[in-house]
């Protein structure tokens, strides 16, 4: 892969030696704290689509959750029940206002504490996500050390993860039925029809369409990278060894395999780094500002966490060629508005199906990175006020919860891995040669 990306001025060789050299150790590192590495997430929600059928072939699809204790107390305080009101009489509040803390915010006096809550239910309410955001007082809502669950081959595949990414695609990527979209390029094609219709149709689209769909493969492609990258390659004596598989990386991605597909995929998942280093880069005043801590009781660590975080943004300032997000919905305002509200649905809608994937593991990352891509939209289409925050009290107008910033980090740190990832692929594939 060489060349410029479509729809943007940024070019692949850029972009990997800007990971390489820059982002990949430090996102590795910070993914590696604690404030980033405990996910909240529901695992037990049901499909709202389709009777759950999945399974997986092997027992690594299993997800551990995390004991109490191992918790650390400012993660378990500051993520309690912060937005109802019960939370102001319970004991986990007491903890937080003992440690001058709410959540992912520091605040300095406990009279702001009350107007804080008011502010999150009025900002909760407001219809400005792009995800379905798990319920965080839910009894089936578990913490997962993402250390000790990391994405990789689980096995799961057959009809039922065919159905969750044909629904994906075929009902929520803005597109006809009657034009065939080739999601498997080793399937049989409709008639003479080898896909190259549905590209011609796509290059008709309006930016912000053929952008969603581009997003939504990305995402697509990015995962396959994690599965192909870290594989199952033997288990002798119960002891598994995983690593890259080679084999499997050509058939999802090698030209002549894929009809052409292959390479259309990872420039999707080039475009999809772009957009979430452009959130990244636009999210930073929200946490330059001192009363945004990274709570977690441990103040050195704390501090420590907010410093990498800080120069990763400083990183994503300095990359010249960034996606301009403002080229979307830049059009006559009232159809400009709806067209964001469908996006915004769309989007929503599968962040619902992640539900519908039958394996926990796969399930897990499909869900934060699906909440990562969300939060990205969410600050790219907030960047006024995030502009205009107060220096020195809780977010008015725009709010992140801890859940949203530990997906956008760690969704943003696997779209990283898998372009390191691919470098990888490069050289193995030149060794089998």
């Amino acid at each position: 892969l060489t060349g410029v990306l479509d729809d943007c001025l940024c070019d692949i060789e850029s972009i990997d030696d800007f990971n390489t050299f820059k982002i990949f150790p430090k996102i590795q590192k910070l993914q590696e704290r604690d404030y980033f590495r405990y996910y909240k997430v529901n695992l037990k929600r049901p499909c709202p689509f389709w009777a759950d059928d999945g399974h997986c072939s092997i027992k690594d699809c299993h997800v551990e959750p995390c004991p109490e204790s191992k918790i650390p107390v400012g993660i378990k305080a500051g993520s309690s029940n912060k937005y109802s009101k019960a939370a102001n009489n319970s004991k986990e509040f007491e903890d937080c206002e003992q440690a001058n803390k709410l959540g992912a915010v520091n605040s300095t006096l406990s009279n702001q504490s009350k107007e804080a809550f008011i502010d999150w239910a009025r900002y909760d309410d407001s219809q400005d996500h792009f995800c379905e955001l798990d319920d965080e007082r839910s009894p089936d809502a578990q913490y997962v050390d993402l250390l000790l669950n990391p994405e990789r081959y689980t096995g799961y595949k057959g009809p039922s993860a065919w159905r969750v990414w044909n629904s994906i695609y075929e009902e929520n990527c803005f597109k006809p039925r009657s034009v065939y979209r080739p999601l498997n390029p080793l399937a049989p094609s409709r008639g003479g029809d080898d896909g190259e219709s549905f590209y011609t149709w796509l290059e008709g689209l309006c930016l912000e369409k053929r952008v969603f769909y581009k997003l939504i493969s990305g995402l697509h492609a990015s995962i396959n990278l994690h599965l192909c990258a870290n594989y199952l390659l033997e288990e002798t004596w119960g002891k598994p060894r995983w690593g890259p598989n080679v084999k499997e990386f050509t058939r999802r991605f090698d030209p002549a395999e894929t009809k052409g597909e292959g390479p259309r995929r990872l420039k999707n998942l080039y475009f999809l780094y772009l957009i979430e280093l452009r959130a990244l880069s636009k999210v930073a005043p929200y946490f330059e500002r001192a009363v945004v801590d990274l709570y977690t009781g441990n103040g050195h660590e704390d501090a420590e966490s907010k410093a990498l975080l800080l120069d990763i943004f400083r990183d994503t300032k300095s990359f010249h060629m960034h996606f301009d997000e403002k080229s979307m919905f830049a059009g006559e305002k009232k159809g400009a508005k709806s067209l964001k509200e469908e996006f915004r649905l769309h989007f929503k809608n599968i962040s619902r199906i992640m539900d519908c994937v039958g394996c926990d593991k796969c399930r897990l990352w499909g869900k934060l990175q699906t909440q990562g891509l969300g939060t990205a939209l969410k600050i790219l289409f907030s960047e006024k006020e995030i502009q205009s925050l107060p220096e020195n009290s809780p977010s008015k107008g725009f709010q992140l919860t801890r859940q949203e910033i530990v997906a956008l980090v760690n969704a943003f740190g696997r779209l990283s891995t898998s372009i390191k990832e691919l470098q990888n692929f490069k050289v193995l594939l030149q060794q089998t040669r």
